[in-house]
């Protein structure tokens, strides 16, 4: 491990400040995702500032019906927090698929956003890898690919976020504030990771500087339901092949309103806005569904080791919507 400062930050203003003008920082909260990455060599900051005792832990209800999550709320508690389970089960399910308890009960909602890809070739220190070193090029293209991207990769990255937090989150619109150097801004968590293009060093659109505050979840319109699933390859403490994430709301048999999001196909939560423009005023029926996630998958590009997760996103889409569907009888 290499020799780092070590700050503690009073405040989220202070540990703003001490980030700022570094290249090599970064903030430690949980740590279930940086200190594995210090160990293996992956990440070698010059500083590291310790937020973890920041008051920003709460779950508190908005006025408008919505929920502001903490940065630094655990895992754990966020998906045993009473509102979660009652009004957006999504998440609640999305966050007890990952890791395991223990790691659930140290994992923060910031971190969980901002954990990197398990590519295998990104966390071998040995094998060359764009993400970890740019222009080194991409070991897994032509490598081991079955947890690897179909959708928006590039000619330098074909890594997958491993997030499932995240993906139910893209789900439900959340908004993420953040605090850096100029001030405080919300961005779109949709908008909060990027596609790898050519520069897949850059997982999002942040700054090293900019801490994360709080994610907001707006409240879901009444009749909405909501469902995660995971399929991966094991029963637990594994990453999704592929995940699903999706909102439906069916009145008098047609779809009102339809949000998906998909895990373990992209660089990024992928939000399926072609499927969700198909599903809108159509009827709530497994046709529908089939030829709504077809478009989606159109511009899939499987890899030689994973071409198996066209059908089988394609499924699991069709199976989520065709359950929560279901339910509206």
């Amino acid at each position: 491990m290499m020799p780092f400062d070590y700050r503690r930050a009073p405040d989220a203003e202070s540990a703003v400040a001490a980030a700022t003008g570094l290249a090599g920082v970064a903030f430690l909260a949980g740590g279930t995702n940086l200190v594995d990455h210090l160990k293996l060599g992956v990440a070698e900051p010059e500083v590291l500032v310790d937020i973890s005792r920041l008051p920003l832990d709460s779950v508190a209800e908005l006025p408008d019906g919505g929920l502001r999550v903490g940065a630094t709320a655990r895992n754990a508690d966020l998906a045993a927090h009473p509102v979660v389970r009652r009004d957006y089960p999504v998440l609640a399910r999305a966050l007890l698929s990952g890791a395991s308890g223990q790691i659930r009960n140290l994992a923060t909602t910031g971190g969980n956003l901002l954990q990197r890809t398990r590519c295998v070739y990104f966390q071998d220190v040995s094998t060359p890898c764009n993400k970890r070193e740019p222009g080194a090029g991409c070991s897994a293209i032509g490598g081991y690919t079955r947890h690897h991207a179909i959708l928006g990769a590039s000619a330098h990255c074909v890594a997958t976020h491993p997030s499932d937090m995240a993906v139910a989150m893209a789900a439900l619109d959340a908004q993420v504030s953040v605090l850096g150097p100029e001030g405080r801004r919300v961005v779109p968590l949709v908008a909060l990771h990027r596609l790898p293009g050519d520069e897949p060093h850059r997982d999002t659109v942040l700054s090293p500087a900019d801490l994360i505050l709080s994610v907001d979840l707006p409240p879901l319109p009444p009749g909405s339901r909501s469902l995660y699933r995971k399929v991966r390859d094991r029963a637990s403490y594994a990453f999704a092949l592929v995940s699903v994430a999706a909102v439906l709301r069916v009145e008098d048999g047609v779809v009102r309103d339809a949000r998906i999001a998909l895990g373990g196909v992209a660089h990024k939560p992928w939000r399926a806005r072609r499927a969700e423009d198909l599903l809108l005023g159509s009827p709530a029926d497994e046709e529908v569904f089939r030829r709504a996630v077809d478009a989606e998958l159109a511009g899939a590009a499987p890899l030689a080791g994973n071409a198996f997760k066209v059908p089988l996103t394609r499924n699991a889409v069709v199976s989520a919507l065709r359950d929560l569907s279901r339910e509206e009888r």
